[in-house]
């Protein structure tokens, strides 16, 4: 099973953009982050996977417009890289652009950081995910085979990509 597909939606206002508001995960998010996570994929991560990510090895953000949560990500620093490790956009939200602001928003933080590299993985069959990012300028360096679980014990491959700062 693939992740939710939602129909192509138009774009967000530049007035409903200035609305938009990026804060740290915190614990009270978590409700709200699992629902979207568990909406989204096949396969999401648990409560304590995000648990975990609340500390200062991660940059945990949240995505929000008026009370509502878009999406969020996480990522890990490394020695003047950021591994980004999820990235999500609601599915009602999905096609507005949000995670192309969210990449923006990691990208300045990382730099700020000293990082010189984003690095991800993403499911090889996660058409969508791999077009936004080839289009915000990250390069496939590798697969990683049988790397993502894959339902009825199958694995799926998984694309390494990179974005030179």
């Amino acid at each position: 099973m693939t992740p939710v597909q939602p129909a192509a939606r138009t774009q967000p206002s530049e007035a409903t953009r200035n609305r938009v508001t990026l804060s740290p995960m915190t614990q009270d998010d978590l409700d709200a982050v699992i629902a979207i996570e568990q909406m989204a994929y096949s396969h999401p991560w648990t409560r304590g996977n995000f648990r975990d990510s609340i500390n200062p090895l991660f940059e945990a953000q949240c995505l929000w417009l008026e009370g509502e949560l878009l999406g969020y990500f996480l990522a890990m620093r490394g020695f003047e890289e950021m591994h980004l490790l999820n990235i999500t956009v609601a599915p009602a939200h999905q096609g507005q652009g949000w995670a192309h602001m969210m990449l923006d928003a990691l990208s300045l933080w990382s730099r700020h950081a000293g990082a010189q590299w984003l690095w991800l993985e993403v499911r090889q069959s996660n058409q969508r995910a791999l077009h936004v990012y080839e289009r915000y300028g990250f390069k496939q360096v590798s697969i990683r085979k049988d790397y993502y679980p894959a339902g009825r014990q199958q694995r799926e491959h998984a694309v390494v990509m990179s974005l030179k700062l």
